[in-house]
C-alpha cells in the first residue's frame, strides 16, 4: 500500500508543472491542452517559454492594448447576451 501511495504522490508532484503551465496559458488566451502536453514533454523549458511569451505580451504596448480591447469586447457581448435573455423572459 505504501508503494501505491508513493506512486500517487510522485505522479501528483510531476504533474504540478504541466497543470500550472496549462492554467497560465489558458488564462492568457492560449490552448490549455497544448501547453499541458508541452509541460509533460519538456516541463522546465515549456514553463520558461510560456513565461517569455507572456512577458513579451505584457511589455509590448500594442499587444497589451489589444488584450484590453478583447476583454472589453467580451464583456460587452456578455452584457448584450444577458439583456437579450432578460427581454425574452419578459
Amino acid at each position: 500500500m505504501l508503494f501505491v501511495d508513493m506512486l500517487f504522490v510522485v505522479a501528483l508532484a510531476i504533474s504540478f508543472i504541466p497543470i500550472l503551465t496549462g492554467y497560465c496559458a489558458q488564462s492568457r488566451g492560449r490552448s490549455f491542452w497544448l501547453w499541458f502536453a508541452l509541460g509533460w514533454l519538456v516541463p522546465i523549458a515549456s514553463f520558461f517559454l510560456l513565461f517569455a511569451l507572456i512577458a513579451r505580451d505584457e511589455l509590448n504596448p500594442g499587444r497589451r492594448l489589444l488584450g484590453e480591447a478583447r476583454q472589453l469586447l467580451r464583456e460587452a457581448e456578455e452584457r448584450e447576451k444577458a439583456l437579450r435573455l432578460a427581454k425574452k423572459k419578459e
